[in-house]
């Protein structure tokens, strides 16, 4: 059994992830700004500051392995994005928390021909500086001593298909889709069984 603390567990793959982790006999901790919003999570919920390392040490200490998967769309992406991975980085280390898998973002994925996807003419550009952001937490997280890997969609989730039970690594392409549990499922694999270090990659479901 590993206890995992997972970072912006109330959205939708934060939750499937809880979902994932207890499936797997797993201890979960679910960090959320506001509890009270989020009592229907099924597990232990805290109050925690994804951006402030003291917040992050004193949430993630006893735990095994974190999941990231916080973001305020409140704020400015180029502050709050870097912050978190400063804090990421300081706290889980405090904490001697060493593995973390992070919820990214396809649109700083390369596609097959090496380009971003975020710079494939024809993809929106309205929310660049949120792409950007995302690349920076990324980027920010070499810079302290933790066993990392960086986990996106291929694509976009799948938000109301069903789960096929199977993904595979894939480079970035507009029009791959994952559902949340079987991105889930990559998650909690690169969790109880790293076999990709200091990377990004993107998951589609697969098939049979």
């Amino acid at each position: 059994m590993t206890n995992i603390v997972i970072f912006g567990a109330g959205g939708r793959a934060g939750r499937a992830a809880i979902r994932e982790a207890h499936r797997r006999g797993h201890r979960v901790t679910a960090v959320v700004r506001d509890p009270a919003r989020h009592s229907d999570l099924a597990a232990t919920v805290v109050t925690g500051d994804v951006t402030d390392a003291q917040s992050v040490a004193q949430v993630a200490a006893g735990h095994d392995a974190a999941i990231n998967a916080a973001v305020d769309l409140a704020a400015a992406p180029e502050a709050f994005f870097p912050t978190a991975s400063r804090a990421l980085t300081g706290g889980l280390s405090l904490a001697g928390v060493r593995r973390l898998v992070v919820v990214g973002l396809a649109s700083v994925l390369p596609t097959a021909d090496g380009a971003l996807l975020m710079d494939v003419p024809g993809y929106p550009q309205e929310y660049r500086s949120f792409y950007l952001g995302h690349a920076a937490l990324r980027d920010g997280l070499s810079e302290g001593e933790l066993d990392w890997v960086v986990l996106s969609p291929a694509g976009d989730f799948d938000h109301d298909g069903a789960p096929i039970g199977r993904y595979r690594w894939a480079a970035a392409d507009a029009a791959s889709r994952i559902t949340y549990a079987d991105f889930a499922t990559a998650v909690l694999d690169e969790i109880e069984t790293p076999k990709h270090h200091g990377v990004h990659l993107g998951a589609e479901g697969v098939r049979l």
